[in-house]
């Protein structure tokens, strides 16, 4: 049964065309690859299809249900993990999810029951009773896991669900994933990871430069291309000037934040000057308020004509440092 349907989906910001004209269909009881390098298009186009955006041209439908007429009943049908964990710190896991299902409309009964089958399948017993705000990032996405199919929906998108994980925590997603997909269910895996994507997935869809590029099983993909991996696969469907391009552009992405975290932020020479400048004529003004109030005898005065001076001869500094222009 189709789970998903994307007609030529578009959505553009200003100028820009993050995602292009894509299409495709997606059924329970697979987990489908959303495939691209960082800044394809994958997150937008699961936004959009989550109702967060809206599209520019073209729709989806989840469940049966347009993103466009019934974005309410996608909601309810849909579950969306993204890298933005966005858990309550205060809370404790238990109370996070009760929290969620909740905004779904869940009856109590109900909710408990899938609380507790959730800690279950996630293996969060040891920590579920405990306040997330002292959680390792394995327990967060745990929790933030369980949070997005609290309301048990037919689709469920997970946008690299195990990123930040050790292989232990990994695993118990992963697990989670193929039961998901075993109980008729549609997940939607979207990752830059091809390696863990052939693994993982039964079919995928590869997105670059906000295009669909590419879309069938797995094993279609390798015996069409004649490679061993999705990797390989991917290099010969773009070229390799344009994979080794992609590559020397994530590198200077990279370099960028490296460069700019390093970078100390440094106050200019002109604006030094001016700061001095003005305080020396504020220290000025002090001095002279005191001097014209007579309080505190002569040596209230003598402090005040100090203060005078010390104000003049920072001017004097200042103007002298502005002409010589350092």
């Amino acid at each position: 049964m189709t789970k998903l349907s994307v007609s030529h989906l578009s959505k553009t910001f200003k100028d820009f065309k993050a995602v292009d004209d894509i299409s495709f269909e997606a059924h329970g009881g697979e987990i489908f690859g959303l495939l691209g390098p960082n800044g394809a298009g994958k997150t937008t186009t699961i936004r959009v299809i989550a109702t967060v955006l809206q599209a520019t041209e073209g729709t989806a439908e989840v469940a049966g249900f347009d993103i466009r007429e019934n974005p309410e009943n996608v909601r309810k049908h849909l579950g969306l993990l993204t890298s933005d964990i966005g858990l309550y710190d205060r809370f404790t896991a238990r109370e996070n999810l009760r929290y969620f299902g909740r905004l779904y409309g869940m009856p109590d009964e109900l909710l408990e029951k899938r609380i507790h089958e959730l800690v279950e399948l996630l293996d969060m017993q040891g920590f579920a009773d405990r306040r997330a705000g002292k959680f390792s990032t394995g327990m967060k996405q745990k929790v933030a896991i369980a949070r997005s199919v609290i309301h048990d929906p037919d689709v469920v998108i997970f946008d690299e669900p195990t990123s930040g994980l050790d292989v232990l925590a990994s695993q118990t997603v992963i697990r989670f994933m193929k039961r998901m997909r075993d109980q008729g269910k549609l997940v939607i895996l979207s990752t830059h990871d091809m390696a863990h994507a052939q693994s993982l997935c039964d079919r995928v869809a590869i997105i670059h430069r906000s295009e669909l590029i590419a879309e069938d099983t797995v094993q279609v993909l390798l015996q069409k291309y004649k490679v061993v991996t999705l990797e390989e696969a991917f290099i010969k469907i773009v070229g390799e000037d344009e994979a080794k391009s992609l590559a020397q552009e994530e590198e200077s992405k990279q370099f960028g934040k490296t460069s700019s975290k390093k970078k100390p932020v440094r106050m200019s020479k002109e604006k030094i000057v001016k700061i001095l400048r003005f305080v020396s004529i504020g220290i000025v003004c002090i001095g002279l308020i005191m001097s014209f109030t007579k309080v505190g005898g002569d040596k209230a005065q003598s402090l005040s004509q100090g203060i005078v001076v010390a104000g003049a001869i920072g001017v004097v500094i200042s103007r002298f440092l502005q002409k010589k222009k350092i």
